[in-house]
Parts: C-alpha cells; sequence; structure tokens
C-alpha cells in the first residue's frame, strides 16, 4: 500500500464513524497530512454541522496556525463549494494554503458534481481523483440514491436454507408466538444484521411478519445514533394487536420511532387509539394489484399500501437508507414494484424441502428465467463455526448511483 493509499484508506476509516450519525448527509472523513505526519483529521456528525475538512482544518490550526500550508488533504467526497447548513469547504481549503487535495469520488449530487474540484483548481490546488472510489461509493451509496432521487435505498435482507426457504409451514401459522421457532442462522450471523440495521435509517417489515414472529424491531448494536431506528410496518387494515412488543416503549411525546401505513380504508378508530399511544399512521391509496395475506384463519384478499408511495413519504422525512425485513408476501411485492435496490441474503447449511414451506419471495415473480432479475457486484460473507458455517451473499439490483 503507497502512502496515499494508507491515508486514504485512515480517511474511509474515519467517515465510517459517522455511521448512525451524520445521515441524511453523507459519510467524510478528512486527514491533513504534511511531511510525512498527519497534522489534523476529523469525519462528519449531522450534529456536529461543520464539515469533516473544516473540523480537521481546526485541528491543524489548534496545533500551529500554519500547520495545514502546503499540506495534503485526503477526503473520501469531493468538498463542497456552495452555501448550505455551513460556507464552502473549498474556500476553508484554499485560505488554509492546502496545496494538494486527493479525493476518492465526486459529489453524487448532479448539482454540484465536479464543482467542487474545479473551484479548488481555480485557486491553485492540486486535485487528484478517483483513489479507493469503489470503497468510497459503498461507503454513500445510501446518500447517493437518496440525493439523485429523493428515494430511499431499499436493501432486501432474508435469512434462508440453501433450498431457499425462510419458514417450515407452522413457522408461518400463527403457532409462533407461543411457541418461538429455530433461528434460521448462526449467532455470528444475527449479530451481523444487528450492525446492518445499526447502519439504516429504517427497518420495513408487514403485518404478517408481526403477527407471526412478534418482533421489536430494534438496533442493538449496542453504538449510538443520531435519531432512532424507524421501524415502518405496513398493515393495510391496522391489525397489530394491542400486545405486541412493538408497541412497547412507544409514548405519544416521541413520534418518531414507530411508523405504520395502512390503506384509506383501516377503520378510524384504531387509528385514532394508535395515535393515542404515540404511533404515527400514515394513510395512504393502495396499489393497483392485490396479494395474498396469511392469517392462522385462512386466506384473504387485500391491497398493501403502494409501496413507492411509501418510499416516497419516507424519502420526504429524510430517510436515505432502508432495510426491508419481511416475509415472502411482502419480499416478492417489492421485487414486483422494482423498489429493491440491493440484497444481503444470509444462508444457512439446512434444507426444509416441502411444497409448503415458504420461499424468501412469493408474488407474481416472472415467468421465464430470461427474465429473471439480475445480481450484479456480488460480495461472499461467511459467520459461525468452520464445520458448518453460515454464508451470505451482497449483491445488486441496479446501480444506485444512476436516477431511477
Amino acid at each position: 500500500m503507497n502512502p496515499d493509499e494508507q491515508w486514504m484508506d485512515r480517511a474511509l476509516g474515519l467517515a465510517a464513524q459517522g455511521v448512525a450519525l451524520a445521515s441524511p448527509n453523507p459519510l467524510v472523513g478528512a486527514v491533513l497530512v504534511r511531511d510525512g505526519q498527519v497534522v489534523g483529521e476529523a469525519f462528519h456528525t449531522y450534529e456536529g454541522r461543520r464539515h469533516a475538512e473544516v473540523l480537521a482544518l481546526e485541528v491543524a490550526n489548534a496545533q500551529a496556525g500554519d500547520a495545514a500550508r502546503g499540506a495534503t488533504l485526503y477526503i473520501n467526497l469531493e468538498p463542497c463549494c456552495h452555501q448550505g447548513r455551513t460556507g464552502p469547504c473549498t474556500e476553508a481549503i484554499i485560505a488554509a494554503g492546502i496545496q494538494r487535495v486527493v479525493a476518492a469520488m465526486a459529489d453524487p449530487n448532479p448539482q454540484v458534481s465536479g464543482r467542487g474540484f474545479e473551484r479548488l483548481r481555480q485557486g491553485g490546488v492540486e486535485v487528484e481523483t478517483g483513489l479507493c472510489r469503489e470503497q468510497a461509493e459503498r461507503l454513500n451509496e445510501s446518500f447517493a440514491c437518496y440525493i439523485r432521487t429523493g428515494l430511499p435505498l431499499v436493501t432486501l435482507k432474508t435469512a434462508m436454507t440453501l433450498d431457499g426457504k425462510i419458514a417450515a409451514p407452522d413457522d408461518n401459522s400463527g403457532l409462533s408466538r407461543a411457541k418461538p421457532r429455530g433461528w434460521v442462522t448462526s449467532e455470528e450471523a444475527r449479530a451481523h444484521v444487528q450492525r446492518q440495521r445499526h447502519a439504516h435509517d429504517a427497518i420495513l417489515t408487514g403485518i404478517g411478519t408481526i403477527l407471526a414472529d412478534d418482533p421489536l424491531l430494534t438496533d442493538r448494536c449496542g453504538l449510538p445514533r443520531r435519531r432512532p431506528l424507524l421501524r415502518v410496518v405496513l398493515d393495510s387494515r391496522l391489525r397489530i394487536p394491542a400486545t405486541a412488543r412493538l408497541l412497547e416503549g412507544v409514548a405519544p411525546e416521541n413520534k418518531n420511532d414507530l411508523l405504520i401505513f395502512c390503506s384509506s380504508s383501516a377503520d378510524p378508530n384504531t387509528r385514532r387509539e394508535l395515535e393515542r399511544r404515540g404511533v404515527q399512521v400514515c394513510a395512504l391509496s393502495s396499489a393497483a394489484a392485490s396479494a395474498a395475506e396469511t392469517e392462522p384463519a385462512g386466506r384473504w384478499r387485500y391491497e398493501r399500501p403502494d409501496l413507492r408511495k411509501v418510499l416516497e413519504e419516507l424519502g420526504r422525512r429524510e430517510i436515505t437508507s432502508v432495510l426491508l425485513e419481511a416475509g415472502a408476501e411482502l419480499n416478492g411485492a417489492a421485487l414486483d414494484a422494482g423498489v429493491v435496490d440491493k440484497v444481503f441474503l444470509y444462508y444457512a447449511p439446512k434444507i426444509l424441502g416441502g411444497r409448503d414451506s415458504l420461499p424468501m419471495a412469493a408474488g407474481r415473480g416472472v415467468r421465464s428465467m430470461r427474465d429473471a432479475l439480475q445480481v450484479h457486484r456480488i460480495r461472499h460473507y461467511d459467520f459461525g463455526p468452520d464445520f458448518a458455517p453460515d454464508f451470505a451473499i451482497e449483491g445488486y439490483l441496479r446501480d444506485v448511483y444512476a436516477d431511477h
């Protein structure tokens, strides 16, 4: 690893310290190096307001008034050149006498991209771009999706057996609330899920999962976050039980961590009672296509809130990333609707078999292998004991740096 790569790797590591603290802003880390020594470094948090490069300059100036003069700034994202909550960082960089800026990637905002670099060059600063670009793009993929489209990046996460099943027949019958079902994956894989939850702004599920599993859907990673993980439930008829664990701790003065989307025809009395308890309830028009929702008493045809409208509403609330943790029906509906950007699929070394075991995705699906959804840029992860490890596949259904 050459010195430039070493310092950029350090900047990326600093940026990652802003996970759950910077959203809806990007993750940014900055390292100032002069004569082979770090003279200032910092990362951005939303509450801290000031950007990473300005904070790094302040650290350098605290050591000596001209410590940054002639230095190189390593940063994972193009410095801003416009007035926002703070002034333009490009002007601070130029004024400090920084000689060289090495940036991993341009700002994905189409209204800004490249202009920061142009202003630095106009100010006499040498600019180099593209070092560790892939790592930098992965770090800020949710910000890129949000700033380009106004929609959060959606990751479909599920755990399944080697034959693609997420539950045995009894596991989705409503019996699991009285007799908890066994875990699909290992403790190590489940710990990784908690880190995934921590890195997202919201977690989305359906009422079927609430009725079957009675989950909390909380971030139990143990690390600080700026705002609570928003738990989002699609519940067209507001059937969530009054005793659901999801409702524990919800209070009228803290309406920022549980949001239920229902259809416009849901019972208004139930809605008022939920809102009285501190739950946010948002009624949306239903999707055009109906789907089957499984209940202990049988099947009933219904129309769930339109998923794209759900994501548009979350975007208006400055939610930049959504982790979809749901059952077969909602997974299938999300894939059918084309709202999934990437997948994170955990596999356990188990086989369920049986035509009544649930697949990871129901819905319409496709009619031909030629029409199968293609997963790109795949990465592989291993969890658990060597003799029977779980593994996971991460991949993308579309380019999150493109409009969609």
